[in-house]
């Protein structure tokens, strides 16, 4: 199945994860105690709230959050290009939002393989520095991540 990092609906990923690890239905009821009918609903969610995400992601021994997280670096501004006005200090923490992982770069290296984008669409659209795409051509072009 191929991930749609731009509009992620994660009860369908979580069916299809369900799916793939054959985990029986009486197991997942017990673990949220809850009915077979409130499992399913959950499978046609486009989305669900962070606990139920993160039992989700233990229950099945993967991170749903990571989706996320890669359509982030996909698909949000630069940093620093939108600063909130009027703000002080950031209470919250910040993270670097260079997060390559190599389902990404896979991404990347099949979009260019297969002609889907040019080096020059990558790099503006994703906002990948043009360096790090060409380490990433040079490194991974011929390897299957």
């Amino acid at each position: 199945m191929k991930i749609n990092l731009k509009n992620i609906n994660v009860g369908n990923l979580i069916a299809e994860r369900v799916g793939e690890c054959d985990i029986d239905m009486f197991r997942i009821c017990n673990f949220f105690n809850c009915t077979e009918d409130e499992i399913l609903k959950m499978y046609k969610e486009e989305s669900l709230s962070t606990d139920l995400l993160l039992k989700w992601s233990k229950l099945l021994s993967y991170d749903f959050f990571r989706l996320y997280t890669q359509h982030l670096v996909l698909y949000s501004p630069p940093d620093g290009s939108e600063k909130i006005s009027g703000t002080k200090s950031a209470i919250l923490p910040t993270f670097r939002k260079n997060i390559y992982t190599k389902e990404l770069i896979s991404f990347v290296m099949e979009q260019l393989n297969t002609g889907a984008m040019k080096r020059n669409q990558v790099i503006e659209e994703y906002r990948i520095p043009k360096t790090t795409l060409y380490k990433w051509l040079s490194k991974y072009n011929h390897v299957h991540l």
